[in-house]
């Protein structure tokens, strides 16, 4: 199932040329939402290792903001275009709880990286995974009918 729809060859034999950035940006949107919520799994575990291994924090704790807005806009972006397509809502059921809970992470009192933080994103970037892969599913089965 999944080597159809990350396999370039098959895209490419099986999705009209204006199709293709559209699946490009899906398959973008999918990756950095998996990334996401893995990063967001890992990250308490990161931060609780990082004092014993004589560490501090490094960098800016806001980054996760400026990834959910990226997010948001990639995958309202990406589902907008789809559904132009297909004409299916199905992934827009997962993009907008999944938009909702990352920002309710990021930028809300659940902002202070703990578990509940952790928990929240990482469902939010699983969620945002899914409408794109639902979208890009949906896609390339419009494409090749």
């Amino acid at each position: 199932m999944f080597q159809n729809i990350f396999n370039p060859t098959f895209v490419m034999a099986h999705t009209h040329p204006s199709h293709r950035w559209l699946v490009a940006g899906d398959r973008l949107g999918f990756a950095g939402s998996l990334l996401c919520a893995l990063h967001c799994a890992a990250m308490p575990i990161v931060l609780a290792l990082l004092p014993a291994l004589g560490m501090g924090l490094v960098g800016g704790v806001d980054l996760d903001q400026g990834f959910v807005l990226f997010a948001a806009f990639l995958g309202i972006t990406m589902l907008s275009l789809g559904y132009r397509r297909h004409r299916a809502l199905r992934p827009w059921l997962y993009l907008w709880p999944g938009i909702a809970l990352l920002v309710a992470g990021a930028f809300s009192h659940l902002h202070d990286h703990g578990l509940a933080h952790a928990l929240v994103m990482t469902s939010g970037g699983l969620l945002l995974a899914a409408a794109h892969l639902s979208n890009l599913r949906r896609t390339r089965t419009a494409a090749a009918g």
